[in-house]
């Protein structure tokens, strides 16, 4: 049965035509796997699946994406993060492991509109696939909200307040779809991406409309796990509510770059 599978050009010119023909004709996808972004199962004979390619200075790793979670693409990592997966794989007991471990861990973006003091203001919310572990750090804890922190983002305790502008930071729209959420330059340079999509990412015409008319976007995260992918915008703040509620949600605010 053929695979429901996407391979984008940056996987393709990756791996090489005949192994992209070769996962297109299903002679080296699973049918079943795991996700790498939400964790749960899928079935490339059923659902659209994206093939997402880690590469490290050395290794690189093919796993397997609900395409609704993540589009085709080749993630840029460290060396010691992609040999840590590999040696999870080569330990463990399940033959497809690879499609299984914990991959490093790839930044999801979700875009909404979060009503706050009467005013609808277009969000995104950040969850990582994975831990965020600082750099160097040992034994597999997840630093990701204090990292944020001590860059300026502040914990929220409750949504329906505004969280503080953080200055040099924007959120990249262009011809209407979202490209990158923009950090300062080292040493006062021209700004970078934090995060970058890898295709630009569709919103609707409110969140647009909201944007271009406040000029800022509100940025929330959450550890893995806290949020996951809302399919409605009333059970994405209910999410919201209650990562606040326990601590797990910081914020801020970033002017609107483009249109």
């Amino acid at each position: 049965m053929p695979r429901m599978l996407d391979v984008s050009d940056d996987v393709r010119a990756e791996i090489g035509d005949e192994e992209a023909n070769r996962l297109l004709a299903g002679e080296n996808t699973p049918g079943s796997y795991d996700c790498t972004s939400c964790r749960t199962p899928g079935n490339s004979e059923q659902e659209r699946t994206s093939t997402v390619l880690f590469v490290g200075e050395e290794t690189a790793v093919l796993a397997f994406a609900h395409a609704t979670c993540l589009p085709s693409q080749v993630v840029q990592v460290s060396e010691e993060q992609l040999q840590g997966a590999v040696r999870s794989i080569t330990t463990g007991d399940d033959p497809l492991a690879p499609q299984s471990v914990a991959e490093p861990a790839v930044l999801g973006v979700t875009s909404g509109l979060v009503l706050i003091e009467g005013e609808l203001h277009p969000a995104l919310v950040v969850e990582p696939t994975g831990p965020i572990a600082r750099p160097g750090a040992t034994g597999g804890g997840d630093d990701f909200l204090p990292l944020l922190i001590e860059q300026g983002f502040m914990p929220v305790s409750d949504v329906n307040s505004m969280p503080p502008v953080q200055h040099g930071w924007s959120v990249l729209l262009a011809m209407g779809q979202l490209h990158a959420v923009l950090q300062p330059g080292t040493g006062g340079g021209s700004p970078v991406a934090w995060w970058q999509a890898h295709q630009p990412l569709q919103v609707t015409d409110g969140w647009r409309t909201a944007a271009n008319k406040l000029q800022q976007v509100l940025v929330f995260a959450a550890p893995v796990g806290t949020i996951g992918r809302q399919p409605r915008e009333d059970l994405m703040r209910e999410a919201l509510d209650r990562a606040a509620a326990t601590g797990r949600l910081v914020a801020a605010a970033m002017p609107l770059a483009g249109t």
